[in-house]
């Protein structure tokens, strides 16, 4: 990997164990470019408050790095998290900080080949030595004592035998400035500040009574960043000219557009990615419910009106149903909690998951009304592939039959005992037996595939 210059990135492995018989974990980072060690710190639960509270010290110490490289776990990602991904409290802090999170692929421990290293060095010249500590105190001021030694005094190879303190330039954290002037210019040695979280409002008591449908757009003041960056939920970001580093603006948001205030006037206007839960929940963090919109919106009806397809985005109730201007339309149940993207073309209604055509209905809003729903933007992409169509697995009865969604169907007796393949479709059922189409039946409506594997009871001997 080539040395990156400046910014630490983090990553987490290692352990202690003390001598009571606890195993201890070590969080520990490390800067790119300078090998300067700015996490090591051991803890009794690697959880992922831990590890943000040993970020959060190592931050308010050194400065806030650019980007961050992390591994897989639990506590720096939320993106393998079942049923559904969320965002954890590390990449909230990253992403309210301004800092850049990358992940390793996984099981590839060679990315992070230099904390992987130095993670040797430790258990050759310490831990091995060192045995079981008498407790976490203990070993934590061993591993400091270690540390310093390493920074400070041992040699590095890779720098040419230099120390890593004589390559690492921390970036202490500075008062912001209400505005740049002359007297202080800005250059491209600036470094990313911490940004504060949002303020709790103090009249948002009554917020929580709220519904979806009053939550018509909200409004807060934020920070950029010194390399004049604004970051939002939804995976959204904005740059704006260098001159703007540092200044507070406002931001006006619904589900269709942002509005970027400076001192009063809009100064960008973008499409909104954000959901209605992405807005609850700046509300709950402390935006207030905003006030009519500062200029033009992103997406005005007139060009939904014009659009040949529009689409909005919906979570699917418990029940299979998404709701669409007063209109509710029952998908499939395997779509339960899941977040689709309904599509609207001419007289069809398409349902997209995971980059996916799940489904074609026909469409139950005149074209005036789909312009006028909740988040509604014009296509930008091609419609996807359909998704290859679901199957069930039956075993056929003595009698030659199998049982699917409530429906009988007829196999015959000489496939008696085998097991079949049903390809569910919109409309028919098709049984295939090693890919071979033997029977195929008309599906009827409204029945639902609960089980998609069953097979019948054994008797014991």
């Amino acid at each position: 990997r080539r040395s990156d210059d400046g910014p630490p990135r983090t990553y987490t492995d290692g352990m202690t164990r003390p001598a009571d018989g606890r195993e201890c974990k070590l969080v520990t980072g490390i800067d790119d470019h300078s090998r300067f060690v700015v996490i090591a710190t051991v803890v009794t639960e690697p959880s992922g408050r831990a590890v943000c509270e040993a970020f959060s010290t190592a931050m308010a110490r050194y400065g806030v790095p650019s980007e961050v490289l992390t591994d897989n776990g639990k506590q720096f990602t939320g993106r393998f998290t079942k049923p559904y991904p969320a965002e954890v409290l590390f990449e909230r802090i990253c992403r309210e900080n301004g800092i850049t999170t990358r992940l390793t692929k996984p099981r590839s421990p060679t990315t992070t080949g230099k904390i992987e290293r130095w993670h040797k060095t430790l258990r050759r010249e310490l831990l091995d030595a060192a045995g079981p500590f008498p407790d976490v105190e203990t070993a934590q001021a061993s591993v400091d004592a270690w540390v310093q030694g390493y920074n400070h005094a041992r040699p590095h190879q890779s720098l040419a035998m230099a120390t890593p303190a004589a390559l690492f330039r921390p970036a202490p954290i500075e008062p912001i400035a209400a505005a740049p002037t002359a007297a202080h210019p800005l250059t491209s040695s600036v470094t990313d500040v911490v940004i504060p979280p949002l303020p709790v409002p103090v009249l948002a008591v009554h917020s929580e009574s709220l519904t979806n449908n009053d939550i018509h757009a909200v409004e807060w003041e934020t920070d950029l960043t010194s390399r004049a960056r604004l970051l939002l939920p939804g995976n959204q970001q904005m740059k704006f000219t260098a001159a703007l580093a540092r200044r507070t603006v406002t931001i006006w948001a619904n589900d269709r557009s942002i509005h970027v205030l400076l001192d009063g006037t809009v100064i960008r206007t973008r499409p909104s990615r954000l959901s209605e839960h992405d807005l609850r929940e700046l509300l709950r963090r402390g935006a207030r419910i905003a006030g009519a919109e500062p200029a033009r919106s992103a997406v005005t009806v007139g060009m939904l009106t014009t659009s040949t397809a529009i689409e909005v985005h919906r979570t699917v109730d418990r029940d299979g149903y998404v709701g669409l201007g007063g209109t509710k339309v029952l998908l499939d149940p395997p779509l339960v909690g899941q977040r689709v993207t309904v599509r609207f073309e001419g007289a069809l209604l398409h349902v997209l998951s995971a980059g996916r055509l799940v489904k074609t209905l026909p469409a139950p809003l005149e074209p005036l009304k789909r312009a006028a729903l909740r988040g509604a933007r014009p296509a930008t992409e091609p419609l996807p592939p359909p998704a290859p169509p679901q199957r069930a697995v039956r075993r056929v009865n003595q009698n030659g039959r199998i049982m699917v969604a409530g429906q009988s169907l007829r196999v015959g007796r000489t496939y008696a005992g085998q097991t079949v393949v049903i390809a569910i479709e919109d409309t028919v059922l098709r049984v295939l037996l090693n890919d071979v189409e033997l029977t195929t039946h008309a599906r009827t409506p409204g029945l639902q595939i609960n089980v998609l594997k069953a097979y019948p009871r054994r008797q014991d001997a």
